[in-house]
């Protein structure tokens, strides 16, 4: 899978989400996540959950998670991704190159 791929499915993704996003939890996330709300006292619950998943995300890109499992599986990483070129492609590196290697040019 490619760049392209990733992007797509990104996107396909997004618009799976509606702007009012069902959750169903466990016994032990609901325990956890009222714990939380007495605790941090925020406006509205959903806030706990968005924090949640902004730290989740934070947390894997911090600790190269995600670019490991983008690289199995669309073999390019986050950066990348943000840039939307490859790194062969920032680098050139993506264009055939001579296959015959002339060493011999630097001697006399």
């Amino acid at each position: 899978m490619t760049l392209d791929d990733l992007q797509d499915d990104i996107e396909a993704a997004y618009g799976d989400f509606d702007d009012e996003y069902e959750l169903s939890i466990d016994r032990e996330t609901r325990n956890e996540l009222a714990m939380l709300s007495v605790a941090l006292d925020p406006d509205d619950p959903d806030e706990l959950v968005r924090r949640a998943v902004h730290m989740l995300f934070q947390s894997t890109v911090d600790r190269g998670t995600l670019d490991f499992h983008l690289r199995s599986s669309y073999d390019c990483t986050y950066d990348e991704y943000l840039s939307g070129m490859t790194f062969d492609q920032m680098t050139g590196n993506d264009f055939p190159q001579p296959q015959d290697n002339d060493d011999r040019r630097y001697q006399f």
